[in-house]
């Protein structure tokens, strides 16, 4: 679809730096976006009070950044991990309460070791891993499990699998992607390294105090004030069934990228120890003609919820080495249920540092800019 009827808004529209937004973020997964593009739209077209909803929220961006900023967070995502990322993080525990948490959990009873994730783990790391797995199925089991291990959850979730010595696991991919056990045996014999030793909870705790570094007392007490009120959940975006009509003020998100991203793949590990099965995790399809059927059955519920004068904001970006400019899809999504009232806003990034793990350059690979269509509810 051609876009040039669209009025268009490029530049460096948000700071993209890799720490610039709250330390409550830095939780790893691919595909998200910056907070502070959520941040750009919410301050844009929101006030305090009202409900902002990712439907595809991944990590819980969007939501997140809501809720930091006053706003009712309203998150979906068809992964039960999204739930399990997001919501800790909207009611975060005091840091002495992790501790304590900590010192309690039956570190050495475990009956049930993957001797495959050897290729990851010393064997008395990985026996405290599955006693931590075990705990949280035990907790969930008896209906005991509270924001404290929902938070420990969340915080070894993002430590099982990286590169540096803040891990679980012997050095590997970035956190956001989990290898293959044969892949990481090679890479083991590769750099001629085993699994070292970790203290799980110690890194537990330390990665607690980096998430928690940079919330205040009151933000602490406002997130708490609000946190009955957000509504995030694991489903469909095409079916917000729980949702009401025009109760949404602003949706901030981005749908898969055709099937640039394989989120069974890339959260095996994540979805082993959550006790999530990967299978059950919806295909992604390659064809730009289905996307933008499914994509806009998902569209039709976004203009459903949000109230009329509202804005549905989609990320997207260019793939297949810039050959689609997904913006097209989006547009011709939109076009096919009236919504003709459009901007397009085209943000240049830079990459950062796990990009450049990969070898990936900007305008050569990847997605080198956001491009974001913003719809106007009638």
């Amino acid at each position: 679809m051609n876009t040039s009827g669209y009025p268009i808004e490029s530049g460096n529209l948000w700071p993209a730096g890799q720490r610039l937004a709250h330390s409550l973020h830095e939780i790893s997964y691919r595909g998200c976006f910056k907070p502070q593009l959520a941040a750009y739209f919410i301050e844009s077209f929101t006030r305090p009070g009202d409900k902002v909803c990712d439907p595809f929220m991944g990590r819980g961006t969007t939501p997140l950044e809501a809720a930091l900023m006053g706003r009712i967070a309203v998150g979906i995502d068809a992964n039960p991990l999204g739930e399990m990322l997001a919501r800790p993080r909207l009611n975060p525990p005091e840091i002495s309460e992790v501790a304590s948490r900590l010192s309690v959990i039956p570190w050495e009873l475990s009956s049930n070791l993957d001797e495959d994730l050897l290729a990851f783990y010393h064997p008395e790391t990985l026996q405290k891993i599955s006693a931590l797995r075990e705990y949280f199925f035990e907790r969930e089991r008896t209906q005991k499990l509270d924001a404290v291990d929902e938070w420990i959850r969340l915080v070894a979730l993002n430590r099982l699998s990286g590169h540096s010595a803040g891990f679980f696991s012997v050095r590997t991919m970035p956190p956001n992607q989990a290898v293959p056990v044969s892949r990481q045996l090679e890479i083991n014999t590769r750099h001629h390294q085993h699994p070292p030793q970790r203290d799980v909870a110690a890194l537990i705790l330390k990665k607690s105090r980096s998430l928690l570094r940079n919330l205040t007392r009151s933000q602490a007490e406002n997130l708490q004030k609000i946190y009955s009120r957000h509504k995030i959940t694991t489903g469909l975006a095409e079916k917000m069934a729980h949702l009401s009509d025009n109760s949404v003020s602003l949706v901030v998100t981005s749908p898969p990228f055709l099937d640039v991203v394989n989120y069974r793949q890339d959260n095996w590990l994540r979805c082993w120890f959550a006790g999530i099965d990967a299978e059950n995790i919806p295909k992604l399809t390659s064809s730009p003609a289905v996307w933008t059927d499914q994509f806009g059955n998902a569209l039709r519920e976004m203009v459903r919820i949000v109230k009329s004068g509202g804005h549905i904001a989609i990320e997207v970006g260019e793939v297949k080495k810039g050959r689609i400019k997904m913006e097209e899809l989006v547009l011709e999504a939109g076009t096919r249920l009236g919504l003709d009232q459009a901007k397009i806003f085209i943000n240049v990034q830079k990459f950062t540092k796990t990009s450049h793990c990969w070898g990936i350059k900007n305008n050569t690979e990847g997605t080198n800019t956001n491009r974001i269509v913003l719809f106007s509810v009638p």
